[in-house]
This record gives structure tokens, sequence and C-alpha cells, in this order.
């Protein structure tokens, strides 16, 4: 599969010419400069910060990161973070199982840093998890919660994490805090349908191994902070997800397994050999590549499309998703053909080639490569994106979606 040859996104300057470093640096400035319009702008404009966060590169840097999550997650920054005033370390219920969580993170800190300051981020990760948890007892710690703190604290600092992972916790993450794994099992349940659409023959294989989607559980629930072991890829990763639907997580994750389609066909056709592969995520993946892919394939297959194969629909109405307006109507909105038609106006045609995908999902393996490829640059698929994501605006008083 050419796609697995696609190795490494990041720029590699030893082997550039001159004119190419010189052609990135420029789009890299140039993108600074986008941001920043945006941020300055009155109001902010949010939908271009959803677009750089989604396209090549990302928010860059977390300079970049410390400005615009607030704005993506509607945070006013001038606001004082929550706190509290009682002694959580003593009154949590939760409080030997954090504990225990942040001991083990030695891993998700930065190489090198001195002891110390790990040992006192730590403890600032144990403070910003208990006060989420009492100002919002409806949510249950999970492990792997410690893993989605620890990448804001090292990124924004505690004041702002606390304000920014409250935020999160009762949005984005808010099914995987219930009292029990419902909603997370109805959200894994999206991940084999995703599959199916794009390559049946991986699909059939892994239903004939009876692996089911456990592998990827640590994935979704740490939005792969806990599996990724560079914070760069990690912090990527966030700028994408935060600027997307909340269920774009398990398609970043269904991309995964379809870029590594060949090994898991060469695997033997059982759970331990092939939940074994998968569950062994590479560090090399082409991240920009399977943004780009992860992007294209929810605009093609939008959730409320996949629902009638998810597991435990019955689900639905209690998921984060379904807190997100006319989720019919949006998913409607977003059929491909309409989304096929904004990539025309700066792409090639590839109407005819998309058809032939959509209405032959059993075909050969160059079609399946087309469903994963109507486009490298990410342009047109993070409009598309962002604007289901603007459409499907979750229900609270701040609108979250300016």
């Amino acid at each position: 599969m050419a796609l697995r040859r696609a190795q490494g996104d990041g720029p590699t300057f030893s082997r550039w010419d001159g004119a190419e470093k010189a052609d990135f640096n420029a789009k890299r400035k140039k993108k600074v400069a986008e941001i920043y319009q945006a941020l300055n702008s009155d109001p902010t404009d949010v939908a271009a910060l959803r677009r750089m966060a989604i396209s090549e590169g990302g928010l860059l840097n977390d300079e970049i990161r410390r400005k615009v999550w607030p704005k993506l997650l509607n945070v006013n920054t001038s606001d004082p973070p929550p706190e509290s005033g009682k002694d959580l370390r003593q009154m949590s219920k939760d409080y030997q199982q954090v504990l225990l969580d942040v001991r083990r993170s030695l891993r998700r800190f930065p190489p090198g840093m001195p002891d110390e300051q790990r040992e006192g981020l730590q403890e600032e990760l144990i403070d910003i998890i208990l006060v989420i948890l009492e100002r919002n007892p409806q949510l249950h710690y999970y492990q792997g919660y410690h893993d989605i703190v620890v990448t804001f604290l090292l990124v924004v600092g505690e004041r702002l994490a606390v304000s920014l992972v409250e935020k999160l916790s009762t949005h984005h993450l808010r099914d995987f805090m219930d009292p029990t794994m419902d909603n997370t099992k109805h959200i894994l349940s999206y991940l084999m349908p995703i599959i199916d659409q794009v390559n049946p023959e991986l699909h059939d294989f892994m239903q004939s191994a009876e692996v089911g989607t456990i592998f990827a559980l640590s994935w979704l629930i740490t939005w792969f902070g806990h599996v990724l072991s560079d914070l760069r890829h990690v912090v990527r990763l966030y700028d994408f997800f935060l600027a997307c639907h909340p269920l774009m997580p398990i398609y970043f994750a269904a991309v995964i397994v379809l870029y590594r389609e060949q090994e898991v066909l060469d695997c033997d056709c059982d759970m331990a050999s092939v939940h074994h592969l998968l569950s062994q995520i590479p560090q090399d993946l082409p991240y920009e590549t399977l943004i780009s892919r992860a992007g294209d394939l929810f605009v093609q297959f939008p959730p409320s499309e996949l629902a009638r194969e998810a597991a435990a629909q019955q689900q639905a109405e209690r998921t984060a998703a379904s807190t997100f307006e006319d989720f019919e109507l949006a998913s409607a909105q977003q059929r491909p053909d309409m989304v096929l038609r904004q990539r025309s106006r700066g792409l090639l045609r590839p109407e005819a080639r998309t058809q032939d995908v959509l209405t032959k999902p059993r075909t050969s393996r160059f079609v399946k490569l087309a469903v994963m490829g109507l486009t490298v640059a990410l342009g047109a698929a993070a409009l598309a994106v962002v604007k289901s994501a603007l459409e499907w605006a979750p229900k609270f008083q701040l609108q979250l979606f300016p």
C-alpha cells in the first residue's frame, strides 16, 4: 500500500535545499500572521482559528496554543480560575486513584525535565483534577483522564488548564465521565462501521478475528495522549480535535487502522494476534496525512449515517454528539456531493471518482485509496469539517462556537 511508505510529515531540513526551506518558512510566517489576524479581529474570528488548527501544522507552537485553545473552547482567560477552599485531598473519594495515576505518569513529562520541576507539576496535576471533580459532581474520574489534563498543564499552565479542562470535561469528554462505560462503548462502536465503509476486506478480517474495539479504548479516552510518546504529536492532535466535532477522535482511530491495513491482514486471524498488533501504535505515523483523511471520512460518512450500524444506538441521546444541534440536518448538509462541490472550487473535479467510491464500497484497492485520498491538501477538508463543527454547536448558555 503506497500510503504505508509516506512516513514522517514533519520537515527534515537536512534533506531540503535552500528554496524548499525558504518556502516552508514563508508559509509558516504567513500562517502565524493569519492566526494573529483572526485573534485580533473584533469579534474574534473563531471559524478562521478552527481552520488554522485543522490545517497542516496546526497551531504551530505552544505560545499560539495558549491564545487559541481558550477561543476554541470559548473560555474567557480574564476570568479567575475555579478554586476550592476545601482540603480536597482529604475529602475526595478519587484522591488515591488520582495519586496512583499521576505517580505513574513520568513518561508524559518532557525528557530531561528536572525532578523537582516534574514533581511540582505532578502536584499541580492532582489539584487540577480534584478541583474539576469537586465542582462537577456529575463527572466521574476514569483512568486516563490525567493523560488529557497533563497535556493542558504542560501547554497552558495550571491556572488556565483548570478552566479549559473543565469546559472540555463537561462537553467533549462528557461521555467518558459517566458512572458506567455505556456511552464510551457507544462511541467505540462507530469504529468498525467507518472501517467497513472504506475497506470491507479489512473490516471482515477483523470481524473474523473477533478483535473487537478495546484496543482503541486508550486512544479514545486520552485523545492519544497515553499512547504517543512525543508531546509534539499529541498537541498537534489536540489542535485538530478541539477544532472539530467530539467524535473526530474515533475517525482518527479508524484511519490509523486503515493505514495499517497490510500489517493487520498479514497477522494470524485471531483475536490475540490482531489485538497485540493494533495495541502497539506506531510512533512514526504520517500525522498530517491521517488528519486530512480523518476529516475526509467525517465529511463522507457523518456520524448520523453510521449510527444505524453502531452498537447501543439507544444511548445516542446521552452522548456528547447528541448535544450538538440539528444532528440530522447538519449531516444532511455535509453529504459528500455538497462537500466535493466545495472542493472543486480549488481542485480538479473529483465528483465522478467519488461517486464510484460511494456507490461501490467493495471494489478494488485503488478505489479504497481514492476514498482515503480525495485530497492530500487539507484546505477543502478543513473548511468542511469546520463548517460541521460550527453547525453542531452544543447547547449551553455561552455559545461555544461564536
